[in-house]
């Protein structure tokens, strides 16, 4: 397979080309969410056309893989410690720094395939976005947008293209019926932390239709969960809600030794998540969560990355959890890369506010604004961590999402594995309707409901 290079001045270009574009550009040269139609040839890149990639039969239940047009389709080429720097012009230094240090990590290459769109609704709110959708006086909240839709179609920085990934539509909310936080053994160990949940995540503006964001609670998103294992955390559970227009989330926890909710006032941005040995922070999960306040956000251009696309087996529920999570990183099997075009969008900590990771790169599809990939710079400006997100077709939605992501931390060697179904025995389920549904209401999210189903 051909590898292509962009330079910086190249990317500044890509910036500007996109800065010149307009709402009529929205489904003729561009696709209905802002992402460029033509593809790359050269480097096999197809046109986008929004294909239907899913196979008739599927219902919820049933493992999404098996429904995918291009199942079937085998590596065309294979990234390893041996080639890698052939290919490093394509990938994140930190795959480049995952590659070299894990002994047997690879990357298996798929044919690429462009086919992540969105409902009608969500289309005609985007082309309304531009003109409309802005960013708060603060320079880092969302004030207004027509939702659901992608914001900022025509993105003209970082924390317009960030807010694009947000706000993608993912229907009204998504449930785990079984989720398994994981993180690998230290090295020298075999024990891991597995702690198994449920969860529930609730997006107030995603009910289908068209919204002014400022007429609704100023709400990203609101989460439940509760712990089964291990002993250590089962019976603890908690609400969170992230803001748009707030420099940090609302938290209650419940602790079941007390009996009693605590609000937890600090518990945001890089606070380590409880239970997790330092190796997850709040602001990790999705490949990025969590305000933007405490960066300045650049968008430095597009490039072409090998990236994950159809990743469907950090979603198989069927399998064992040990046969997708190896000890040093997820199974080869369970990973699919493909060559894409991904906005580049570099976030450095601003003046006088802290962060673990004081510099940060992201990785940003152009065609479903999902974040496929990151990489975290430590305060001497090492690499620290590199995440990835396992973008799949979500068949419910019409739309593509990442919620299973991993989490390298090149430094300890131990990886987080995280929002994902894998050895779970149930699927994720993405909810598009949930007028019954008590968890698609913002009154479950509160303090007084926590501790009454957390009693029961």
């Amino acid at each position: 397979m051909k590898k292509t290079k962009l330079t910086g001045l190249a990317l500044v270009a890509l910036v500007g080309a996109a800065s010149a574009a307009t709402v009529q550009d929205l489904g003729t040269t561009l696709t209905p969410l802002g992402g460029e139609k033509a593809g790359n040839s050269t480097h096999g890149i197809p046109d986008w056309n929004a294909e239907q990639v899913a196979r008739p039969g599927w219902s919820y239940g049933k493992y999404r893989k098996d429904y995918f047009k291009y199942k079937d389709e085998k590596p065309v080429e294979t990234i390893d410690a041996g080639n890698v720097d052939k290919f490093a012009d394509n990938l994140t230094p930190g795959q480049v720094a995952l590659i070299k240090q894990t002994k047997g990590y690879k990357m298996d290459i798929y044919p690429s395939h462009r086919y992540c769109s969105a409902p009608d609704f969500v289309v005609e709110n985007t082309k309304k976005n531009p003109g409309v959708a802005k960013i708060g006086a603060d320079g880092w909240s969302l004030a207004e947008a027509v939702v659901p839709g992608v914001p900022f179609p025509l993105p003209k920085n970082g924390t317009e293209a960030m807010y694009n990934s947000k706000m993608r539509y993912r229907g009204v909310g998504v449930d785990y019926k079984k989720v398994t936080t994981a993180v690998s053994p230290r090295k020298g160990s075999n024990e891991w932390i597995k702690a198994g949940s449920e969860q529930t995540i609730f997006f107030p503006w995603g009910i289908k239709g068209n919204t002014n964001l400022s007429t609704l609670p100023p709400v990203e998103y609101h989460t439940y969960f509760a712990y089964s294992q291990p002993t250590a955390l089962a019976g603890q559970a908690l609400d969170v809600t992230f803001f748009l227009n707030k420099p940090s989330s609302e938290t209650f926890y419940y602790f079941p030794g007390q009996r009693r909710v605590r609000r937890m006032p600090a518990y945001a941005y890089d606070s380590p998540q409880i239970g997790f040995e330092n190796q997850y922070t709040l602001d990790e999960p999705f490949v990025f969560n969590g305000t933007l306040d405490r960066f300045d956000w650049k968008l430095a251009g597009k490039k072409e990355i090998y990236v994950p696309y159809s990743s469907f087996g950090a979603y198989n529920f069927a399998a064992k959890f040990e046969d997708v999570a190896k000890d040093d990183f997820i199974a080869e099997n369970a990973r699919r890369y493909e060559l894409h075009r991904v906005w580049v969008v570099e976030a450095t900590v601003k003046s006088g506010s802290r962060h673990s990771a004081p510099k940060r790169t992201f990785y940003m599809d152009e065609d479903s604004w999902n974040l496929l990939a990151a990489d975290d710079y430590d305060a001497q400006g090492k690499l620290w961590k590199h995440r990835e997100g396992y973008l799949i077709p979500v068949y419910e939605t019409g739309t593509c999402d990442v919620s299973a992501f991993s989490q390298y931390n090149l430094v300890e060697g131990r990886y987080v594995f995280d929002l994902q179904s894998a050895g779970a025995g149930k699927d994720i389920s993405w909810i598009v309707d949930g007028k019954s549904n008590p968890r698609m209401k913002s009154n479950f999210y509160s303090a007084d409901n926590l501790r009454s189903i957390s009693e029961r």
